[in-house]
């Protein structure tokens, strides 16, 4: 991740213009977190948009030095985030309405990108053949980003003409 960078303040809005919502109440989370005992995470989580009714199950080891946690941010757009890469992390600055604290570090988050439809029915795969190509949510892998501007790509990915809320995973260290 780029170091020059020390914050970044994340907008997303229709035309990336519209005010800060830092009023808005986040969403309650849906994930279920499994322990394991081989030092990972499971976490299962619902995807974005809220109505999608697709899950995603992820399982992936800790990066915070000692025992830590996940925590599951979820807000309606527009949204505000205070991260800011810092060791190659993208680390909370600020406290958050969703729960994230200073400290956290940002794990994955939802994106959007183009692609064909997902599936194995006769709709998906005639999409596939005709070329039909339309917005799909994934989450993004943080801690892959090759650079910074990756991270802020991902998150800015969440706009209101294709979604109506951001998820965001934190890993959050345990006080001992």
């Amino acid at each position: 991740m780029h170091s020059s960078w020390t914050l970044l303040m994340v907008l997303v809005a229709p035309c990336l213009s519209a005010a800060f919502a830092p009023h808005r109440q986040p969403l309650k989370p849906s994930s279920q977190l499994f322990a394991t005992d081989d030092d990972t995470f499971e976490i299962s989580v619902i995807m974005p948009p809220s109505d999608s009714g697709l899950q995603a199950n992820l399982k992936f080891s800790p990066i915070v030095p000692g025992p830590s946690e996940l925590i599951e941010v979820r807000y309606q757009l527009p949204f505000g985030l205070d991260v800011a890469p810092q060791d190659n992390l993208a680390v909370c600055t600020k406290d958050g309405a969703g729960g994230e604290k200073v400290g956290d570090v940002l794990r994955y988050t939802s994106q959007w990108s183009l692609g064909l439809p997902q599936g194995d029915g006769l709709v998906s795969t005639a999409a596939a053949f005709s070329g039909g190509v339309s917005w799909q949510c994934s989450l993004f892998d943080v801690m892959k980003a090759r650079a910074w501007e990756e991270v802020v790509e991902a998150l800015t990915s969440n706009v209101e003409s294709r979604t109506d809320e951001v998820l965001l995973i934190f890993e959050r260290p345990l006080e001992q």
